[in-house]
This record gives structure tokens, C-alpha cells and sequence, in this order.
């Protein structure tokens, strides 16, 4: 395993959210990076992410019946300060509303581990 994004995967894989965290300047950093964006230092550590959120925005992609339907794309901020891109799941892509609280979820796509979001 080599790069920050095929630990990322495989920690997915193995059920487990983590972020890395910045020694230097104690933030957590998100997409994986091998240098904090923050302060610069390449001292980071994975440490396990609460999972827990807040839409932050979300909007409702359509698609045809046979292609799948409509479905939420939305962005959550994590209790760690951090954003990611995502999806709400669980309820009508509709009812997602920005300040929801929601739950991190290592889910299956195409035989990868992703992180979708569930209403808490």
C-alpha cells in the first residue's frame, strides 16, 4: 500500500472511517494529503473519525426510473471540522436538509467502500 489515498481505501475497506490528523497544528485534514494544508507539516497520523455530521448543502440528482432513480449528492461537515461529498440514504432525497444531523456508513458500490450518511 503506498499514498495516503490507498490507506484511505483500505481502511474503508476494512469498515473503519479515519481522517488524518496534524501533529503540527492538532487539525484534522481531509481529502488524505502526505502535507497538512493548514500549516504545512508532513507530520500526520490517522486517528478513527466519530462519524458523526451536518449536511452542510445538499441537492437531488435526477435520473430516469431504469437508470435508478433520483438520488441526494450533498456535502457534510464532520464533527472534526472537516467536509466531504456524499449522500444521504435512508429517507427520500427530497426530505435531506441543510443542518441535519446524520451518521457515517462504510457502504458497498461497485465492489468499493464509500461513506454515505444516514439521518440521526
Amino acid at each position: 500500500m503506498s499514498g495516503p489515498d490507498a490507506q484511505y481505501a483500505a481502511f474503508l475497506a476494512q469498515g473503519r472511517l479515519r481522517l488524518q490528523r496534524c501533529g503540527g497544528c492538532e487539525r484534522h485534514v481531509f481529502y488524505p494529503r502526505v502535507l497538512c494544508p493548514h500549516c504545512g507539516s508532513d507530520d500526520l497520523a490517522w486517528v478513527d473519525a466519530s462519524g458523526r455530521g451536518t449536511v452542510y448543502a445538499t441537492t437531488v440528482v435526477r435520473r430516469r426510473p431504469e437508470e435508478g432513480g433520483a438520488h441526494n449528492l450533498c456535502l457534510v461537515d464532520l464533527e472534526e471540522g472537516v467536509r466531504m461529498a456524499s449522500r444521504v440514504e435512508g429517507i427520500a432525497p427530497e426530505a435531506v436538509t441543510i443542518g441535519m444531523a446524520v451518521s457515517a456508513r462504510i457502504a458497498q458500490q461497485e465492489g468499493d467502500a464509500i461513506v454515505v450518511f444516514d439521518p440521526s
